[in-house]
């Protein structure tokens, strides 16, 4: 009995299911608009099926505990999702819109052999509607 009721409370705590609490705020979740995101973070539309979390961070200590601060090809800095392996970032995400996990983009406060979850690239529509 004891240990049914300690595996009941770890699953309803997320405990062991790979969601940090950056996860658990919905960091690097699919979103289209600013209210899919939890309060304080946007729905990044600039990367394919958007991406909740923020934009602008100047250090880890900007980003909920759980993502870092990284700076991507365009030199902008975002608080993305850390993971240990690609299912860590989908837990929020379509198979269409699945996010990488890499630690190829450069980490404001180093990388001390973390990865996170970097969103496919382009959310954005050309003039003609089509995906850019």
């Amino acid at each position: 009995m004891r240990r049914l009721l300690f595996t009941l409370f770890v699953v309803a705590c997320g405990c062991g299911s790979g969601q940090n609490a950056a996860n658990q705020r919905g960091v690097g979740a699919e979103c289209g608009m600013n209210t899919d995101c939890q309060t304080g973070q946007a729905c990044l539309s600039e990367f394919k099926g958007g991406y909740c979390g923020l934009a602008g961070c100047q250090h880890d200590t900007d980003c909920p505990q759980g993502s870092a601060c990284v700076t991507d090809a365009n030199q902008v800095n975002y608080c993305f999702l850390t993971c240990a392996q690609k299912t860590d970032c989908n837990l929020h995400r379509s198979a269409i819109d699945e996010s990488d996990c890499t630690s190829s983009l450069t980490f404001v406060d180093g990388a001390m052999s973390r990865k996170v979850c970097r969103p496919p690239d382009s959310g954005t529509a050309t003039t003609d509607g089509s995906p850019g």
